[in-house]
């Protein structure tokens, strides 16, 4: 074993903040003693470009003499407490309603975080998915970015097709048998 295996350990912590346009945030762990960096590429390699504050999320890290690094992402569950905003369209859906749906692959049309929402095309069909900001923020995200590939739990509202849930492409993947 070298000195680096005994370095690196999984912790599981809180999002304390993520900066898309920096290139960084920010880890608290009560495993760790010090603040965990998570840089941009380590998210990327998870498949998010963004993840929200507050949001659980499970990490390799790494003591540099720099500080406590995130290597590895490996788990992003959304933040606690979250309420999905679905009014009449969802209101009997409990977690386990929503996780019995099945993941659809699809890509970002467009998302606006000022707006508070935007739409994403499953592929093989031509309607347009509602993904709206806090349904983005339960699931982990901090914000999509056109042409994301993402895969969506989606139900019929009043207004048409919405999601419910967005899951990263690659983390997506990873959970197909």
């Amino acid at each position: 074993m070298t000195e680096e295996d005994e370095t690196v350990q999984t912790v599981h912590g809180r999002v304390k903040w993520f900066d898309p346009s920096k290139g960084f945030g920010f880890i608290v762990s009560d495993q760790t003693d010090a603040d965990i960096l998570l840089h941009a590429n380590v998210l990327r390699n998870y498949g998010q470009g963004s993840v929200a504050d507050g949001a659980g999320i499970e990490v390799r890290i790494q003591r540099t003499h720099r500080g406590v690094q995130a290597i590895e992402v490996t788990r992003i569950d959304p933040p606690e407490g979250a309420v999905l905003p679905f009014g009449e369209d969802a209101a009997q859906m409990v977690s386990a309603d929503i996780l019995a749906l099945p993941l659809e692959p699809a890509r970002v049309k467009w998302f606006d975080k000022g707006k508070g929402f935007g739409f994403a095309n499953v592929f093989g069909r031509p309607e347009d998915i509602f993904i709206h900001a806090e349904v983005l923020r339960v699931s982990g995200f901090a914000d999509l970015g056109a042409g994301e590939a993402v895969a969506l739990r989606v139900i019929e509202g009043r207004r048409g097709r919405m999601a419910v849930q967005v899951v990263s492409w690659e983390a997506a993947s990873r959970a197909r048998p």
